[in-house]
């Protein structure tokens, strides 16, 4: 059984194929410019039908490499996670990640973007059905040059929500920011006076973004949030599903007033 949706802002139709028998590999790897380790987690996705933890990888090679000569063999820390030992993530550098894992090689690519400069959260009121809400503007000016992408992590009072927020420049491009963050109607998610708000902001590339505005669009769960039985289009090879990630990344925190 199959799902397409059309994301009207790239226009491009991606096609998520429902299967839910299949174990799967899933790899989450990502590198930033801020000072490492750096984190590759692999695991297996399980059918619908069973329930507990997933299993983990943990007996693979992993290497993640640069287009400078660099190059890093992750040690392996078990539960299917791996850490570089010596790399630093730098802004327009592109990483290569391989990894060899029961029998079965797996390879992504991404480029890490000029760092766009974080200049702060915007709180603002709304009165909506009696009701008073609170969006969440992150501020910053998009460069002139098109093409750039962004996603979010929103904490409230430290507690991660399990939401994915991912903007770009396709509609206004060059100017400053003021686009909030779709927040869930959650009821868990409703913000209150004295909450701290900490936002994190990443500068990814097409790629990237366009995986987690899929994740977005079918409801998972959200950043570090568990596997999906669906199959949103990542960018590492042979059919494993998950995303590598090469960006930027700067935090900011509020009290909403």
């Amino acid at each position: 059984m199959g799902v397409v949706f059309l994301l009207t802002s790239c226009e491009k139709v991606v096609e998520l194929d429902y299967k839910g028998n299949q174990s799967r590999i899933v790899i989450e790897g990502n590198i930033s410019n801020q000072p490492g380790p750096y984190i590759v987690k692999i695991r297996k996705s399980v059918a619908l039908t069973q329930t507990g933890a997933y299993p983990t990888v943990d007996n693979a090679v992993v290497i993640i490499s640069d287009n400078a000569g660099h190059a890093d063999t992750l040690i392996a820390q078990g539960n299917g996670t791996y850490l570089t030992r010596k790399l630093q993530g730098m802004e327009g550098r592109t990483y290569t990640l391989a990894i060899t894992a029961e029998n079965q090689s797996y390879a992504a690519q991404s480029t890490m973007p000029e760092r766009v400069p974080f200049d702060g959260i915007k709180v603002e009121e709304v009165i909506f059905g009696g009701e008073t809400e609170f969006n969440i503007i992150p501020e910053y000016v998009d460069p002139a040059q098109k093409g750039n992408n962004y996603r979010f992590e929103l904490s409230a009072n430290d507690k991660l929500m399990n939401q994915h927020f991912v903007q770009n420049d396709e509609v206004k491009n060059g100017l400053k920011n003021t686009a909030r963050l779709e927040l869930s109607d959650d009821e868990d998610l409703k913000l209150k006076r004295g909450d701290v708000i900490t936002l994190k902001m990443q500068c990814v590339d097409a790629k990237v973004a366009l995986y987690y505005k899929t994740l977005a669009l079918i409801g998972d769960s959200g950043p570090g949030g568990g596997i999906t039985p669906n199959n949103p289009p990542g960018n590492i090879s042979n059919g494993a599903l998950g995303v590598f990630s090469a960006h930027t990344s700067e935090t900011k925190s509020i009290t909403i007033p």
